[in-house]
């Protein structure tokens, strides 16, 4: 309960300016604030909690925690690779008729090729649906914005460009469909997953595992259908591509009264007030000799040397993996700067930067690393805060003050480094 109350601490102090709600304005205490926010939770049936001794233990309910995970899934929903699931499919196709699966794994990919087939039909009519709200935009730049952000970065397929390419997984699906043929063909591999269906998920009911091994076996023969959707949605993006081209170039070319000047010459050709003008053409012969273009010549070129392979030397390579080294050892990952901030404490609450001992390069790195992350937990920018708290895991950094003590390696602001408690340790 009290890593829960610590991450919700964490998540206010990172969110934007919070408003004043429940008589508890953002000036409250950030403790009270959390404790607030975890029992409105509490009472609102999304976290339930249970009582062990006198061990306290918060979990979710089945229904709530699937309602937050399709929550967190559609947020996050973005371009979709059709190569990751073809490859996924095929692999586990060649898993199954090798005997190292059975109807489990044919089952789940009978589900992963009806939501793949799925999805290539409603892009064209995401597609379609996005361009008619487009059609309302009021602005040139609004339209333009919306058609990269909602078109381009939403409904597209991530790898649409190399579908048709032979080194795309989905060249690979006729070889796919021949070996569902065989499933469903081959009487041992049949009889197989039937007993697994009928074992599995129809209580003993031969019948009812037959026909869902065909339902399966359907789902996945219906891959074979892959090119007729593809076909209908390169037709959409080519049609939607073409609007969008005509409205940006209407748009773009109606900037200039180009209306107005039509309007103003028909009005001035009926009244009959044009200038007399000659012809349009320039002085001399519309054709002659002089105008024609020349011949095309062709330039011969020295045929290209062959390319010439050089192998580093010792010393090339010497010197390649010392700079390696430096870099690594230049490096600072989270993951090492909390084995650095673990040594350091020994078993301490906090340690202060004066007390910190600096043997080596990657010591004098974690210092610059651990010096920057308090002056960011110290600002009052949000962003900072939360880019601060990706680096530190398990710590605080804080300031002491405003000087500047002078050491024999690197100056800088003192700070402090504080080991964050578990909840074990805080509830003794």
């Amino acid at each position: 309960m009290r890593e829960i109350s610590q991450d919700i601490e964490d998540e206010l102090l990172t969110q934007d300016v919070w408003e004043a709600e429940d008589g508890h304005s953002p000036e409250t205490p950030i403790s009270i604030r959390a404790a607030q926010v975890f029992h409105r939770f509490e009472e609102s049936g999304w976290f339930r909690l249970e009582k062990h001794g006198v061990e306290k233990r918060v979990t979710m309910r089945p229904t709530v925690n699937q309602f937050l995970t399709i929550l967190v899934s559609f947020a996050e929903t973005g371009p979709v690779f059709l190569s990751g699931k073809i490859r996924s499919i095929d692999l586990n196709i060649q898993q199954v008729i090798e005997g190292k699966a059975d109807g489990d794994t044919l089952s789940e990919t009978a589900e992963q090729a009806r939501h793949l087939l799925e999805h290539v039909r409603n892009t064209g009519t995401n597609i379609r649906d996005i361009m008619e709200a487009l059609a309302r935009a009021t602005t040139t730049a609004e339209y333009v914005r919306r058609f990269f952000s909602d078109y381009i970065e939403q409904v597209f397929i991530g790898d649409y460009r190399e579908l048709r390419t032979k080194e795309h997984p989905l060249s690979r699906r006729q070889q796919i469909i021949r070996a569902v043929e065989e499933l469903s063909s081959s009487e041992a591999h049949r009889a197989r997953l039937i007993a697994w269906y009928e074992t599995k998920r129809c209580s003993g009911d031969r019948q009812k595992a037959g026909i869902l091994f065909d339902k399966d076996i359907h789902r996945l023969l219906e891959l074979n259908r892959i090119d007729e959707y593809l076909d209908r949605l390169d037709d959409e993006i080519r049609r939607a591509n073409r609007r969008a081209l005509a409205y940006l170039d209407y748009r773009l070319r109606s900037l200039r009264p180009i209306d107005n000047l039509v309007k103003q010459a028909i009005v001035e050709a009926l009244a009959g007030n044009l200038p007399a003008i000659s012809d349009p053409f320039p002085p001399g012969e519309m054709i002659s000799g002089d105008r024609l273009a020349e011949p095309r010549k062709s330039v011969d070129r020295a045929p290209p040397s062959s390319l010439r392979r050089e192998r580093p030397s010792d010393a090339q390579v010497a010197r390649a993996h010392v700079m390696l080294r430096a870099r690594e050892a230049r490096s600072v990952t989270p993951l090492t700067l909390a084995e650095f901030v673990v040594g350091r404490l020994a078993g301490a609450d906090k340690v202060s930067s004066g007390r910190l001992a600096l043997n080596s390069i990657g010591d004098v790195r974690a210092y610059q690393a651990l010096a920057g992350l308090g002056l960011a937990m110290s600002s009052d920018s949000r962003r900072l805060q939360l880019s601060a708290s990706v680096m530190a895991k398990g710590f605080r950094v804080t300031l002491e003050d405003d000087s500047e003590p002078e050491q024999a390696l690197i100056a800088g602001r003192s700070f402090t480094v504080e080991r964050r408690k578990a909840a074990a340790e805080k509830s003794r």
